[in-house]
């Protein structure tokens, strides 16, 4: 009998528990004070002074393996050059010379992977001249100063079409406009900025700069957009061959991929791309939903931003795993880093086998450890489990396929040549959609970029 009373004993406890798991979801965990703590701002901007002395830093390299590095092209040492001497304004030019976008590039772009890993003062007994920092410096001074760099050239009576309103959609436009074209941008969502205003982790960009970036590519005139117009559903892409010269596809990737596990649907479990989203567009960090004990899956920057920020919302424990090891992150070793020191614990070599629901709501996640054999990733058998009362799922975003008169595609995405045109005549695209896209602002900017000067010297051949 004794015995019997502690099995029920336990069984009681572990219910509890379990009870407490599942209903400890909960919205205004912090205070006020403790959320704009929280969300302020990672790495402060320079100041007149520290850009300065940070500048002088940089050996002005004649062959700068940074540009080379920079996906753009900026001309690193040029730039640099001219905020030590006095002009950042010309500095911002520079930038905006090769990205348009420069200024949430500054903010986003992981640097310490790009133009300051190839920095050659990046040795042992060194470091790097901080170069994002530095760009950031320039952008926002003269975006500040609230004059377009850029003037229009005299309308041109063609007219082109842009679907999505992202990095690579907004590049492409900017470049279109100052050459006189009239553009439309075509977007499914209700604001323009794609990945920049709906996915950048909240943390990184502060004070809707997004939009306000987003408004100052917007002011050098020409460009017109449609919110809500989704293409395959409000427009079509005959429509559009019909209507304009030319159509740049800057579709990004709207498609998930699933744990497929039984359970799945539950109400506890989701995308960290909507949680992203939903934080990004609200009003009160209060009103989010959090959990005390969050499991993030996936080994990207996506599940880095999903569990720093869920952590700096309140919860307790936030725990990503990822079925490799940390060398296989795509997440650089500098974000992963600033995840575990935000409290975030990460668990390599595992996948997830189960996921622990009751009812329509989840207790755990079942995990099963993971190997490289022989070049292959396989499971040893070896299960083991984490409670949670929030599951995100961030293991990859895929491309909507399904539309109707989609160019060709390759791998699931769209298939283009080096001046990022389609198989089909006078369709162009770029960013995260096409074949070997990659997921930075960085590049959908240059492609953008790229398809502009193939549109405009196809069109005036």
């Amino acid at each position: 009998n004794f015995v019997n009373f502690r099995l029920y004993l336990n069984f009681t406890v572990l219910r509890v528990n379990m009870t407490e798991i599942r209903n400890d979801i909960k919205k205004n965990r912090l205070s006020e004070k403790e959320y704009s703590e929280n969300f302020g701002e990672i790495h402060p901007p320079f100041n007149k002074h520290e850009a300065l002395v940070e500048g002088d830093r940089c050996y002005y390299c004649y062959d700068a393996p940074c540009i080379d590095a920079c996906p753009t092209g900026i001309n690193i040492p040029l730039f640099i050059r001219q905020i030590t001497s006095g002009n950042p304004e010309g500095a911002a030019k520079t930038i905006f010379d090769e990205n348009i976008l420069g200024g949430m590039s500054a903010r986003v772009c992981p640097t310490e992977t790009l133009c300051q890993e190839a920095c050659v003062r990046n040795t042992g007994e060194d470091r790097p001249v901080k170069i994002g920092l530095l760009q950031r410096y320039a952008t926002d001074t003269l975006m500040e100063a609230k004059e377009h760099p850029y003037k229009r050239e005299k309308t041109n009576g063609k007219r082109i079409a842009i679907v999505g309103g992202g990095p690579a959609g907004l590049s492409c436009a900017h470049r279109l406009a100052m050459k006189g074209y009239s553009i439309t941008i075509f977007d499914s969502k209700k604001k323009l900025g794609g990945l920049n205003e709906y996915g950048i982790a909240a943390y990184k960009s502060l004070e809707n700069f997004a939009e306000r970036e987003t408004k100052f590519v917007l002011s050098i005139g020409g460009i017109e957009h449609k919110l809500n117009s989704t293409l395959g559903k409000d427009i079509t892409l005959e429509e559009l061959q019909n209507d304009y010269d030319a159509v740049f596809l800057g579709l990004g990737l709207s498609g998930v991929n699933h744990l497929r596990l039984e359970g799945e649907n539950s109400e506890a479990i989701d995308d960290a791309v909507n949680y992203i989203e939903d934080l990004r567009q609200s009003q009160n960090l209060a009103d989010l939903p959090v959990g005390r004990k969050v499991v993030v899956i996936g080994g990207g920057m996506t599940a880095i931003d999903m569990a720093v920020q869920i952590k700096k919302l309140g919860s307790e424990e936030v725990t990503i795993v990822y079925r490799r090891g940390q060398k296989d992150m795509s997440a650089s070793i500098e974000e992963q880093q600033n995840a575990q020191n935000n409290g975030v614990l990460i668990r390599h070599w595992s996948k997830p086998s189960k996921l622990l629901i009751n009812e329509k709501t989840v207790n755990g996640v079942e995990f099963e450890y993971t190997e490289n054999k022989n070049g292959k990733l396989v499971a040893t058998g070896e299960k083991f489990s984490i409670k949670a009362d929030m599951v995100f799922r961030a293991i990859g975003q895929t491309f909507e396929s399904s539309i109707d008169n989609l160019p060709k595609l390759e791998n699931g995405r769209i298939l283009v040549d080096n001046n990022y045109k389609t198989t089909v005549s006078g369709i162009w695209a770029g960013g995260d959609c096409v074949k070997d896209g990659e997921d930075l602002t960085v590049s959908a900017v240059e492609a953008g970029k790229i398809a502009a000067n193939s549109i405009h010297n196809e069109l005036v051949s």
